[in-house]
């Protein structure tokens, strides 16, 4: 009894490193069944690991007085002073504050009209027209943020831009509105902007979606008598719903990236306390007023809060019974 007590106790002792063992075993077989893929992943791991670990090592110049002259040696130590700086100046807050904002707009217009148009274009049933749409909807997609202000700039300008005449030939406005010189309109016409710019590309997954849903469903529910409307809210909706939370999950850990190039083609001094966003913010410090330590705090805050964000949100989906990240 003893014996087999003791053996008992070896196997449950070892356990872990059997397990260990055999998870090594699978990944080798795994790795040599699989080498073709590893090898081609390689120029894409060579490439994470160059531009987004390597520079990792510069997150030291957020502790210290850096200065290029001296090196990370030399330069003083300070600790979280950068930090502190931070969290008490008024214009981070107010970046904070903008980013925020605009990533939340960006966030629920980019779902719904994104999850509209496919619902919408799934239920087209001319076939010619349907792919007109798609093609009309994805072609703003590939012109680059430089033309899109360009567009932007000259649909809004108060000289001959259509938006100013359609208004008031409308007779909603009786003068011409200077849209990018009101800071409170910024927010809403960068949301705008990046749908016109996107939604088309965002719907491409939610319409792959939902061609996975089994069209059993659709044809029985047609039997019953449920109208169009009531197949997309019954059947369509949770259809897509996993792939709804993973792209949510994937974004909320982006919520801190509300973009540059658009904030930045768009801005100007009138516009500036609503437009100026974190990655401007850390532009501004880091080149223009070469303080590097102070830029690599504010960018090592936004990669934590995001890493945060990102864990979070993935956690609550696991609560709630919903599919996860990871």
């Amino acid at each position: 009894m003893a014996d087999a007590a003791n053996v008992a106790g070896t196997i449950v002792k070892n356990k872990p490193k059997i397990k260990a063992q055999k998870g090594l075993r699978y990944f080798v077989r795994k790795s040599i069944e699989q080498k073709e893929l590893l090898l081609m992943s390689m120029p894409f791991l060579i490439w994470l690991f160059i531009f987004k670990y390597l520079p990792l090592s510069g997150w030291l110049m957020a502790f210290q007085d850096y200065k290029p002259a001296r090196g990370f040696q030399e330069s003083e130590f300070v600790g979280f002073d950068q930090f502190k700086f931070l969290f008490q100046d008024d214009r981070f807050l107010q970046v904070m504050r903008n980013t925020l904002a605009m990533s939340m707009i960006n966030l629920v217009l980019g779902f719904v009209t994104a999850i509209t148009l496919a619902i919408l274009l799934n239920e087209l049933r001319n076939v010619g027209f349907k792919r007109i749409v798609q093609t009309i909807s994805y072609m703003p997609h590939f012109l680059s943020w430089v033309v899109v202000a360009g567009l932007v700039s000259s649909a809004l300008s108060v000289d001959d831009g259509i938006i100013n005449i359609l208004l008031m030939n409308l007779g909603i406005i009786d003068e011409p509105i200077m849209f990018l010189g009101v800071g409170q309109y910024f927010w809403g016409l960068l949301g705008a902007s990046e749908v016109w710019k996107s939604v088309g590309w965002n719907s491409i997954i939610y319409l792959a979606a939902i061609t996975m849903i089994d069209q059993e469903q659709y044809e029985a529910a047609e039997i019953d008598g449920a109208t169009r409307l009531q197949r997309i809210f019954y059947i369509t909706l949770p259809g897509i719903k996993p792939v709804v939370v993973i792209l949510m999950i994937m974004n909320i850990g982006y919520i801190l990236e509300s973009g540059f190039e658009a904030q930045y083609l768009l801005m100007n001094p009138m516009n500036m306390d609503y437009a100026e966003n974190l990655d401007i913010f850390v532009l501004r410090y880091g080149l223009r007023q070469a303080n590097f330590s102070l830029a690599t705090a504010a960018g090592m805050f936004k990669t934590v809060i995001s890493f945060i964000f990102l864990f979070a949100a993935n956690k609550v989906a696991h609560k709630l019974g919903e599919a996860r990240l990871f």
